[in-house]
């Protein structure tokens, strides 16, 4: 088997695994095996072909490298319950560290004051600290 055919194999057992696991890693393996197929096309031989293979996929690596850190530096998604941290609310009945109720953007949860010793009035802005199952904690820092 010529090793141009050899290195189009390699680089089509790179791409399923690039479908099968998503993580960009054998995709980039995959197309610097295609620059290894053309180097071995053109008479390179098997050294040509290797350095060929470690080069673009170094390049690739670092091409690409800015745009994964700036990917990886975003805030991570948070959806359901986790969501509503540190979400501002109203206090539509006071709160206190037992019972209480805040408008957390148009929904009326039970809350309990995350600050024991905290009683919050009616009317009072108040932040979200954490969701425990369907109780809001929250605090507030006018007192």
């Amino acid at each position: 088997m010529p090793d141009w055919l050899g290195w189009l194999v390699f680089a089509g057992l790179l791409g399923v695994a690039e479908l099968v696991t998503l993580r960009f890693a054998a995709g980039l393996m995959a197309l610097a095996a295609i620059t290894a197929a053309v180097v071995a096309a053109v008479g390179g031989g098997p050294l040509a072909q290797a350095l060929a293979f470690a080069g673009t996929s170094f390049a690739a690596v670092v091409a690409l490298f800015p745009l994964a850190q700036r990917r990886r530096s975003h805030a991570r998604y948070r959806s359901g319950s986790d969501a509503l941290n540190d979400q501002s609310a109203t206090v539509v009945r006071q709160v206190n560290a037992l019972d209480g109720a805040v408008r957390i953007g148009g929904e009326v949860w039970s809350a309990r004051a995350y600050d024991q010793t905290q009683v919050i009035a009616e009317g009072t802005r108040v932040t979200v600290y954490a969701i425990e199952g369907a109780t809001a904690l929250v605090y507030t820092l006018e007192q």
